[in-house]
Formats: C-alpha cells, sequence, structure tokens
C-alpha cells in the first residue's frame, strides 16, 4: 500500500539526482513518484492500487481519464530510461509533471 510518506521520500530522491546532474536516474524516480500519486489516488478511490502498468491504465481509464492522458504522453519516455541517456529538459519535463501532481493532489501537507 502505498502512502504520502512514500510519494515524498521518492520525490525528494529524485530531487536530489536531479540536482546532481543524473537526469537519467532522476527521471526514473520522478516516473516512480507519478506511478505511486497515481496508485495512491486509485486505492483512495476504488480501495485498491493497479499491480502492473497494464491494470494502472485501465483503472486511470475508468478513474482518473486527465492522469491517463497525462501517462498516455510521457510513457515512451518512461521507456526510453530502460536504454537511453536522458537529457535535463527531459527530467525537467517529467519533474514539472510530478510537481504539478503533487501539488494538486495535495500530496505534500
Amino acid at each position: 500500500m502505498i502512502t504520502k510518506q512514500q510519494i515524498v521520500i521518492f520525490n525528494t530522491s529524485a530531487d536530489t539526482l536531479y540536482h546532481s546532474g543524473d537526469y537519467t536516474s532522476a527521471t526514473i524516480l520522478y516516473f516512480k513518484t507519478l506511478f505511486a500519486i497515481q496508485d495512491f489516488l486509485l486505492l483512495e478511490k476504488i480501495g485498491e492500487s493497479p499491480k502492473d502498468h497494464n491494470s494502472r491504465f485501465r483503472s486511470l481509464e475508468q478513474n482518473y481519464p486527465e492522469l491517463l492522458k497525462e501517462l498516455d504522453i510521457e510513457f515512451s519516455t518512461y521507456r526510453d530510461t530502460y536504454s537511453k541517456i536522458i537529457d535535463k529538459e527531459t527530467c525537467l519535463r517529467i519533474k514539472k509533471l510530478v510537481d504539478h501532481d503533487i501539488q494538486k493532489y495535495h500530496i505534500k501537507e
């Protein structure tokens, strides 16, 4: 079960990597943070969190279509983290997305 505290920890770790210049690792952790936010919201709304990406997509489609749209746009970037070096601009784009969702969904209180 994902908690707000875990989300904040993932995000703080991603920020540390971002500030150290490790944009690939930071991007991976920003995506982990993003998935954790989505899972937390789904857990609160429907009482369960997804077990994999496919079930996350289906649950988001039914319950948070705006989050599915955001994820759909950036999922190829997530896949790129497995085989490519991520540049600062790409990492910053994902960081801003995560920061926006943390604010919007009141993760840090």
